[in-house]
């Protein structure tokens, strides 16, 4: 398989938001923007590699919960033109154009 560049957006909401930071850069890079917002933190990442979004969801999911167990993560993954859509590890749309 073939790595791919994948842009992400996404929402992330936990009771310890300062504490998720450091995976979620660990695992994006320091070239993520995560902001604070009333709903939790944003994440918006431009040059995410990887072989796929679903993994590449998991990882980032997986890391966060390393530090808070009740993380949410809402999440879209674009490459090539294709958008893929997730609620936590669950690919909740079809892939979209």
């Amino acid at each position: 398989m073939s790595l791919r560049t994948f842009r992400l957006s996404a929402t992330v909401s936990c009771s310890n938001l300062d504490g998720v930071r450091a995976p979620i850069e660990r695992v994006l890079g320091p070239e993520a923007r995560v902001e604070r917002t009333d709903q939790g933190l944003r994440i918006e990442a431009d040059a995410v590699v990887g072989v796929d979004a679903r993994e590449l969801n998991r990882q980032l999911l997986s890391a966060m919960r390393g530090v808070e167990k009740a993380t949410r993560l809402q999440s879209e993954w674009t490459a090539d033109g294709t958008t893929e859509s997730f609620f936590d590890y669950v690919f909740v749309k079809n892939r979209r154009p």
